[in-house]
This record gives C-alpha cells, structure tokens and sequence, in this order.
C-alpha cells in the first residue's frame, strides 16, 4: 500500500483498520469477523497475567506489579493507536468491545468489526475515549496483582501521547487536530491530571511512575516523573 488514508474514502472498520495497519506495529488490530464472539470480553486476565511474566522474564524481575503495569501500558498503546488513526484518517472509531488477544503474542483483534456508539454528538474525544477505556479498565478490574489506579490512569495517558506522537510523526499534516484531540483526551474521565504535554511534538511528562524503573537495568522512561 502507499501508505494510509493516500487512496479512496474507506467506510468500513475493517478496510479503516487495514489501512491505519502501515502505520506500524501498534496500529495493527486484525480482524475475524463472524467468529461469535460479541461482547464475551475476551481480553482475559488469565491471558494477561502470561504476557505480564513474560514481560518480567524479559527484564530479569521477581516483582509481579512490574510486569503487570508495562503490559498494560503496551495493551493501552495498542488500543489506543488504531483507534486515532481510524478516527482522524478516516472518521471512524472502532468498537473495541469484541476485542481479543491474537495468538502468538500481545497482537490484538476484533472479533466483530464495528463502529463505537457516538458518545456524544459534539466531542469526538468523548467517543475515542469510551471505545479505550472500556476494556482497558474491563480488564484492570480483573487483575491478580493490585496496582495504583492512578499509576494505571498515568499508563493509558502515557501510552496515548505516545501513539499520538507516533502518528504524527507518520502523518504531520495530522498535527492541529491530532493535538487538539490528544488534549482534549488528557481532559477526559480518569486520563485528567495524569499528566501535561510539553511540546509541539506531543513530549509529556507524566505525574506517576510506570515501575520501569524497578527492573533491573530498565531506567526511566521519557515522560517519566522521576526526571527533571
């Protein structure tokens, strides 16, 4: 393909997310329409909890928070990356409630390809961030190891900066809208106060700590709060 959004209007979530998919690794969210799955909530704990050890295994920790919050931090960085593609490439928010793990890895799908409920006629923020939230807190109140709701909050704030920043590296005619969006999303539900944007290109610095930092020679991030 020669690259998103550069040939004919797409109507669909499917050709929407196919498209947004050569963005790069985090905008990619398959599909497996008609696998009957709608609304069974198939991002399980259990499936979670591997990906969370594997996460330690990789960074050589014993402490189970750890791999917990940087798997959710990259959970919400794939939802939240193909979800802003689609929306300001192609005015279309996915509905993520049919979303499940991919096998093979953290690689995610949607069981059945369809558009996210308008939460409100008047805010596009409003409906990008009931179709993210959704199953991320879903799965958040399943987990086995407890962790700060509010260094949760800080990981989906995060992790949407950051897939923000990715996008408009990609698409830098995006940039007045894509920010305008980002902010208003920072403003929106439990992502508020969770931390500021610092620059033209969408820098952040957030106000909690993801734990990167905890494993052994993993440092700090570079929106961390534990810097400057």
């Amino acid at each position: 393909m020669s690259g998103p959004s550069q040939g004919a209007p797409v109507t669909d979530v499917a050709e929407a997310l196919h498209d947004v998919a050569g963005l790069g690794g985090f905008f990619v969210l398959g599909t497996a329409a008609g696998r009957g799955h709608r609304g069974s909530g198939r991002l399980t704990p259990a499936e979670f909890a591997v990906l969370a050890r594997t996460v330690n295994d990789r960074w050589g920790t014993d402490e189970a928070r750890v791999g917990f919050s940087i798997a959710q931090l990259g959970l919400a960085a794939r939802l939240w990356s193909p979800v802003l593609a689609c929306a300001l490439l192609h005015g279309i928010v996915p509905d993520l409630s049919t979303v499940e793990w991919a096998e093979g890895g953290p690689a995610l799908r949607l069981a059945e390809p369809e558009e996210h409920p308008t939460a409100s006629p008047s805010s596009l923020a409003a409906t990008v961030y009931a179709a993210v939230n959704g199953p991320l807190e879903t799965l958040e109140r399943q987990l086995t190891v407890k962790i700060a709701p509010g260094l949760l909050a800080g990981n989906a704030a995060s992790a949407l900066v950051g897939s923000a920043a990715v996008l408009l590296r990609a698409r830098p005619d995006l940039r007045g809208e894509l920010t305008a969006l980002t902010r208003e999303l920072l403003d929106t539900g439990r992502l508020r106060g969770t931390g500021r944007i610092t620059g033209r290109d969408l820098t952040f610095r957030r106000r909690s700590c993801c734990l990167f930092y905890r494993a052994p020679g993993g440092g700090t991030c570079g929106d961390c709060c534990l810097t400057g």
